[in-house]
């Protein structure tokens, strides 16, 4: 199945790609990490200093905000087409080595099992760069890039990841440092891996990027998504909160944090599961007005009251009509 998908994506790029040379994921370089617009609101922590945000709206980047709005907060139903473009037109001048994709989203009935790529990178040759997989049938998310010699794949197989194919909305991120990579479910720490060394990413010729597709036939898969994003920070996984899963003006309860989030060292085990609790509990979501509720029922009777007092005596009535006059019959008329 993986070869059908790498022949459809040379296909396209043959026959619509540009003939232009596209970056890929690389090494930070002078300006390829934009200034990226979020809300202060969806970070739980202040830091001393205000934060310089940067990456991607994946989202933005392949038009999805013309998609159908639904619920109170924005999300788009996939699966009609093909999301893929050629990479320069996503990341025009490369983004960092390490960064964080951010990601909101929820299976649908039809498509829960289904093994799809959440996001991919491949070169001129048709080859993945980089790639992450949802695999529903095995309840497992797999993060894969190419290696110095081959492809390196680190599959999160830990039963927290279980609830991510249950149709309700969840928030998925992954961190990628230089020799780590950490999984974030709904602001809980899932696992966190060490990784091999990065094999250099070719930036030259025609370069794919796709997101949301199957791997059985290319197509984009159904779902329905929120946002995608990348950050050009490995560490902004773990500082987003989950309040927007609570509801569209759910914010968090700030707290001051006079450092920068710590680094991980490469002293780690090979697998480490650190499930902890986050922000979720500290989320304000403001109170509404209700709906109207259905008129009650009728009540019973009351109790018979006591006999009250003797009222104050009436003013004095009006004057009556005078009667009319009765005629007087005599023995003798009868």
């Amino acid at each position: 199945m993986d070869g059908l998908l790498r022949w459809t994506s040379f296909l396209w790029m043959v026959h619509f790609a540009p003939c232009t040379l596209g970056m890929v994921v690389s090494e930070r370089t002078d300006g390829s990490c934009p200034p990226l617009s979020v809300e202060d609101h969806m970070f739980s922590d202040v830091l001393d200093r205000p934060l310089d945000i940067t990456g991607f709206d994946l989202t933005e980047k392949f038009l999805l905000r013309k998609g159908t709005i639904t619920e109170d907060l924005p999300s788009f139903r996939l699966g009609s087409g093909s999301l893929i473009k050629p990479t320069e037109a996503i990341f025009p001048n490369g983004i960092s080595s390490e960064y964080s994709l951010v990601t909101i989203f929820r299976v649908r009935r039809t498509t829960k099992k289904d093994r799809w790529y959440l996001w991919q990178v491949f070169n001129e040759s048709g080859d993945s760069q980089v790639s992450v997989v949802v695999d529903g049938d095995k309840k497992v998310v797999e993060f894969s890039f190419r290696g110095l010699q081959n492809i390196l794949r680190y599959t999160f197989k830990s039963r927290d990841l279980h609830a991510l194919f249950d149709r309700q909305w969840h928030k998925l991120g992954l961190s990628v440092q230089s020799n780590i990579v950490s999984i974030y479910m709904d602001c809980k720490l899932i696992e966190r891996r060490l990784t091999g060394e990065k094999d250099s990413v070719d930036p030259s010729g025609r370069t794919l990027t796709l997101i949301t597709t199957r791997l059985e036939d290319g197509r984009s898969v159904d779902i329905e998504l929120r946002k995608i994003l990348i950050y050009c920070d490995p560490y902004m996984a773990e500082m987003e909160n989950c309040c927007e899963l609570l509801g569209p003006k759910c914010e968090a309860e700030k707290t001051f944090n006079g450092t920068s989030p710590p680094l991980v060292t490469a002293r780690l085990p090979e697998t480490l599961s650190l499930p902890t609790s986050q922000s979720i509990d500290r989320c304000h979501c403001p109170a509404e007005k209700g709906d109207a509720g259905v008129p009650g029922v009728a009540g019973v009777p009351g109790i018979k009251g006591e006999k009250g007092d003797k009222g104050e005596l009436g003013s004095d009535g009006k004057m009556g009509i005078n009667g009319e006059k009765v005629p007087v019959i005599s023995e003798e008329d009868l």
